[in-house]
């Protein structure tokens, strides 16, 4: 790879991963982490190419991919119907596991424990 274009596809990629939203479910095992090592890698970001790309357009292509999920394209592009998320057996699903999600990380050993006890029982 020539080093010049090795070092723009580096930047980008390090540019796209410094954006990536940290997951606070795992603090200790991030998908940035895992990327940027690819990154770092002599022989580059994507897989060894094979056939008539060359590993820089590899590259540039896993590139373009990281950007496209960063800025929501697909989900702008094929827009899900208001049904989908509202189920008519539970309207509320889909917000009670966003409200759970945010929740999860600031929880303490009790509370967790609490919650899963919870879990545990029925009442109807």
């Amino acid at each position: 790879m020539s080093g010049k274009l090795r070092g723009v596809i580096a930047n980008h990629a390090h540019a796209a991963l410094r954006r990536w939203p940290k997951d606070p479910l795992r603090p200790d095992c991030q998908l940035q982490d895992a990327l940027a090592k690819r990154v770092d890698r002599p022989t580059g970001f994507a897989p060894p190419a094979t056939g008539a790309t060359t590993q820089e357009q590899a590259d540039l292509k896993q590139i373009n991919a990281l950007y496209s999920l960063l800025e929501d394209r697909y989900k702008t592009m094929y827009r899900a119907p208001d049904s989908i998320m509202k189920p008519k057996s539970n309207p509320d699903y889909y917000q009670d596991l966003v409200k759970e999600l945010e929740e999860a990380p600031n929880r303490t050993f009790l509370q967790r424990m609490g919650k899963k006890f919870g879990g545990m029982l029925r009442f109807t």
